[in-house]
């Protein structure tokens, strides 16, 4: 299983950014797919995921600003953000599991290498 994530960048408050995650090495449509981040000297928090059949669910602090999706045809998953706010920065991981298709962390069997979202 690989995940590559890619997208992030440094962007100024109140703007926005697309983060993508390439995913290869399994059947991808069937995994729960999830966003997560975490910032220096805090706990990797989730920020959304969505499962097999495109439920989508969203960590209060993102929910109305950034929304997750993903095209099985390209085993991409996406995170646009919007209305970006400083708090927002942190590295950005994508990950997948046939467990339980949750927020936490500890549901999710493979991980990215991340991509770093820096808010001015």
């Amino acid at each position: 299983v690989q995940l590559v994530e890619s997208g992030g960048g440094p962007v100024q408050a109140g703007g926005s950014l697309r983060l993508s995650c390439a995913a290869s090495g399994y059947t991808y449509s069937s995994n729960c797919m999830g966003w997560f981040r975490q910032a220096p000297g805090k706990e990797r928090e989730g920020v959304a995921t969505i499962d097999s059949e495109d439920i989508t669910s969203y960590s209060d602090s993102v929910k109305g600003r950034f929304t997750i999706s993903r095209d099985n045809a390209k085993n991409t998953l996406y995170l646009q953000m919007n209305n970006l706010k400083p708090e927002d920065t942190a590295m950005y991981y994508c990950a997948t599991t046939r467990r339980r298709c949750g927020l936490g962390a500890s549901d999710f069997d493979y991980w990215g290498q991340g991509t770093q979202v820096t808010v001015s």
